[in-house]
């Protein structure tokens, strides 16, 4: 059994191990913006009835439109980018595979456990996270010899340009995340951009009703809001400054991030980790990297001071 991989926002150890820490507790272990879209009344329906196509090709819509895809049929909904992870794997012959990093652990796993073969050189199939989560770095993907997959989770308050699904390459997937830069990734929403013979595989493995009747609703409707994301995107540039001015003087370097998280380099983080822990405030740490944290951003004035104190 393949082992598993720790990921941000999961408080429960953190929590066993400090349980006199301040309260609430403030998670700024992951990447999804903390201040997410408000959520709209949904009809009853959504709730009591199986998802409709027309539900479906709406959200197709609403993403063919947000990420500039001009053709709805190369785009797949899931119940969140994990599940796509997981599933492309399972649709491609045995191959030799370059995951390009340290990033999302995932990726690895999900194709070493339907055994391919992980390589550093002369791969098939590549792997990119775009902007790579954790360090923030954005590249132009090249083309691989049989499949390039871009994982774009981060990429929404970049520059429309930085993505490749409106322009999308031959052999090349793309993957959506709706949860993070919305705020909501309890939902599960998430999309694959792809050539349609590709796309439809994919649809037809995933099977009728992946994705919820409230899923559907609300990615429709946050998709379509311009407003919301222009104001979200102007928000997190200036939280973003003012996390780094807060970092930097307590005396952490930036060495990465996006618009969703920082990542920071300390020579005793596991300690500024653990201290922060013991005020009720969880950040990611790394242990193949253990001079890195990442911190999500504050959601609030309020969270912005606790961290404060909490780094002296």
């Amino acid at each position: 059994m393949t082992p598993p991989v720790s990921h941000g926002g999961d408080l429960g150890d953190v929590q066993r191990r400090h349980p006199h820490a301040a309260k609430p507790w403030i998670d700024l272990s992951t990447g999804i913006n903390p201040v997410p879209y408000p959520m709209p009344a949904l009809p009853e329906d959504a709730w009591r009835r199986l998802p409709s196509r027309a539900q479906y090709d709406a959200l197709i819509a609403a993403a063919a439109r947000r990420y500039g895809v001009r053709d709805p049929a190369t785009i797949v909904a899931a119940p969140g980018t994990q599940a796509l992870i997981q599933l492309l794997p399972r649709l491609v012959p045995k191959s030799r595979v370059a995951v390009v990093g340290p990033t999302y652990e995932e990726h690895m796993v999900s194709w070493k456990r339907q055994g391919h073969e992980l390589v550093d050189s002369d791969a098939d199939i590549v792997v990119v996270v775009n902007p790579n989560n954790p360090t923030g770095v954005l590249v132009e993907p090249k083309p691989a010899r049989r499949l390039l997959v871009v994982d774009e989770a981060f990429i929404d308050f970049l520059p429309p340009t930085a993505s490749l699904a409106s322009r999308l390459p031959t052999n090349t997937v793309v993957l959506r995340s709706f949860g993070k830069a919305y705020g909501l990734a309890g939902l599960r929403l998430g999309f694959a951009i792809a050539e349609r013979p590709l796309a439809a595989r994919m649809r037809d493995e995933l099977g009728p009703w992946a994705v919820s009747g409230p899923a559907l609703e609300i990615g429709a409707l946050a998709l379509a809001d311009d407003d919301w994301l222009r104001t979200s995107a102007a928000r997190l540039q200036a939280d973003g400054r003012r996390l780094d001015s807060l970092l930097a003087s307590a005396g952490l370097k930036i060495v990465g991030g996006t618009p969703l998280f920082r990542l920071a380099e300390h020579a005793r983080a596991p300690g500024i980790a653990d201290r922060l822990a013991s005020h009720g405030i969880h950040v990611r740490v790394f242990a193949r990297q253990p001079d890195w944290l990442r911190f999500g951003l504050p959601a609030d004035e309020k969270e912005f001071a606790r961290l404060k104190t909490a780094l002296g």
